[in-house]
């Protein structure tokens, strides 16, 4: 017994380096199969992270590492590397145009082909057996004879040109039907059906090649593009060349004239040059990035101001049924935010909504809440004003319970007034445990998409602008509408938004760190 207590041990090492070298192998075969399929940034990054790996928990490393490295190693993955990549593409043409390399482009249109008309010939397939036949019926306008092809598979295995003879009095079979003839799509595909030569003959090199032009035809193929030397194409109908331009990501003419697609290309700062220096595109990414500035923070000032007067409120004694008071004015938060904004916008509806009935029926009014800029900024500060002070007065009431309350007795003795204890006591003692918040909540306005989005979708827009932007756009807005929608998808462009805005909310993350930090700390 106590021989093979002792023995166990002994087999444990062995053990470990056999999982570690079986780990090796796969991550070995696993990187090997990225960097054949083309994608060798990939495959050395799961090289670096699979051999990390093996080295934390296949070695005897400290027991601290095999904990962290999951946390380190997703960190990596799912925030660094998703950055460093947005960075960028930030120097880059990259657009719903210039999506493909160079060779790819390359390749798309030389891979384009078409359908010589006069050649095509309509043909029918008929079984025989466990093969099949296909008839191809004279050309139109032609007097020639019906042309056969010898029994095939059509299991796509047809690689040489298959020839084809005269029918003859071959007797055959009623043709397929087009739901059948789908069906064996995959085997037609590939056919190449040579026609007789001029005498007649079927032998290799003695006709011309026929390719399958669709479920009806086929036809002689014919390329539109050639390639050249240099990288460039030309075009077979005209004659001209198109050479790629590093500088544009465009296959161009001699006489600048561009063909699609194009191919990714690094630009440098343009993209970043362009919200400084190109006076169409700056006046409308100043306006909206104040604009920005101005919503985060009028919204955490309001928020601000009516939740911590309704904590002080609700923190006064003689008041009855204060924690239904708080339960109410909490609800706006209990609910969940895109509920709620909808809920508005159907209230603020220029025709139908409560709010303009209301004003109608007062004042004689019916503003147009979402085709005037102002009046669309103003609602969108009162939503979420409305959305944002319950947090506030959670945050605020949390710290007023915290502030001694011998405090407000001596004050009460000095005969101060409410609001004197309001901003000689209450107001120094919370603020700042209060600010580090303050700070993040401008953070998260700052990128509240989904109000704009829900709200009013960043309308209405600036007039005469290369790219649709909404006066009510935020930055984020704005960015997603450059990327994803109505702006060519330009990818580059949005890249470098949003490392600006990375930058931009990184400081004020930097600021909150520093504000939270202890003051001994900061000595």
């Amino acid at each position: 017994m106590s021989r093979s207590l002792a023995a166990a041990p002994a087999r444990t090492p062995w053990l470990q380096a056999g999982i570690g070298a079986l780990a090796a192998i796969a991550l070995l075969w696993f990187v090997f199969g990225l960097y054949t399929a083309g994608q060798p940034m990939v495959a050395m990054g799961a090289l670096v992270f699979g051999a990390a790996a093996i080295v934390v928990y296949a070695t005897a490393t400290s027991v601290a590492w095999k904990y962290l490295f999951p946390g380190v190693a997703g960190m990596l993955l799912f925030v660094a590397f998703p950055l460093l990549y947005t960075v960028q593409i930030g120097f880059t043409n990259y657009s719903s145009s210039n999506l493909l390399t160079q060779e790819r482009s390359a390749a798309y249109l030389l891979d384009q082909t078409v359908v010589d008309e006069a050649s095509a010939r309509r043909y029918t397939v008929h079984r025989e057996g466990k093969a099949y036949r296909l008839r191809l019926a004279p050309a139109e306008g032609s007097a020639g004879v019906a042309l056969l092809s010898p029994p095939l598979p059509l299991d796509g295995s047809a690689a040489a040109p298959v020839p084809l003879s005269a029918q003859g009095s071959t007797a055959l079979a009623e043709p397929l039907g087009l739901r059948d003839v789908i069906a064996l799509r995959s085997g037609l595909l590939p056919l190449q059906l040579q026609l007789p030569g001029a005498d007649g003959s079927g032998g290799n090199g003695s006709g011309e090649v026929l390719r399958y032009a669709g479920l009806r035809e086929f036809g002689r193929i014919e390329a539109l593009w050639q390639a050249q030397p240099g990288g460039a194409v030309k075009q077979l109908a005209s004659g001209t060349v198109y050479a790629p331009n590093p500088a544009t990501g465009f296959f161009e003419s001699p006489s600048g004239e561009r063909v699609q697609p194009g191919f990714t290309v690094g630009v440098g700062f343009a993209n970043y040059s362009r919200m400084l220096l190109d006076a169409d595109f700056r006046g409308p990414f100043v306006s909206i990035f104040i604009w920005t500035v101005l919503f985060a923070g009028l919204t955490v000032l309001f928020s601000t101001a009516i939740g911590m007067t309704l904590a002080v409120l609700l923190e006064w004694p003689a008041l009855k049924g204060r924690a239904l008071y708080r339960t109410l004015l909490f609800l706006p938060y209990a609910v969940p935010g895109f509920i709620s904004i909808l809920v508005w916008k159907g209230l603020f509806n220029q025709n139908f909504g409560e709010i303009n009935a209301i004003l109608d029926a007062l004042f004689g009014i019916r503003p147009a809440w979402f085709a005037d800029p102002t009046l669309a900024k103003t609602m969108i500060l009162v939503v979420n004003t409305w959305l944002g002070y319950p947090y506030i007065m959670i945050l605020c009431t949390g710290l007023i319970k915290a502030i001694p309350g011998d405090l407000y007795e001596a004050s009460a003795i000095a005969g101060a007034t409410p609001l004197v204890n309001f901003f000689k006591i209450t107001v120094p003692l919370i603020v700042k445990p209060l600010t580090p918040l303050l700070i993040s909540a401008f953070a998260f306005n700052f990128n509240n998409f989904v109000l704009i989005s829900l709200l009013t979708d960043g309308r209405p827009d600036f007039l005469n602008t290369k790219l649709p932007a909404g006066t009510t756009d935020i930055l984020v807005s704005y960015t997603y509408r450059i990327a994803f929608t109505d702006s060519g998808q330009n990818f580059g462009l949005a890249a470098a938004i949003s490392t600006l805005i990375f930058f931009i909310v990184a400081a004020m993350a930097l600021l909150q760190l520093r504000l939270t930090q202890p003051q001994e700390a900061r000595r």
